[in-house]
């Protein structure tokens, strides 16, 4: 599968979550894919909140994991 393929499917993943972390004040933007690690940053309220590792990790990641193939993690680049 090629890296925009990929892509693509990672940004209808984040565009599916977003709404669930707008409505906290926060948000998620895609920066890049790069050797299976999807790098995003969290925006608004998710900065400098104790739950952003908890929402990535148990959130966003999981949810990568199970619907795009070739995604072995999430990294938050923006803290």
């Amino acid at each position: 599968m090629s890296n925009d393929t990929i892509e693509k499917q990672i940004q209808e993943v984040i565009n599916k979550v977003r709404p669930y972390i707008q409505r906290d004040g926060g948000d998620i933007r895609f920066v890049r894919f790069e050797d299976g690690i999807v790098y995003v940053e969290m925006l608004g309220a998710c900065v400098g909140c104790g739950f952003v590792d908890t929402t990535l990790t148990d959130g966003v990641e999981a949810i990568l994991l199970e619907e795009v193939p070739g995604i072995i993690g999430v990294e938050n680049v923006g803290q």
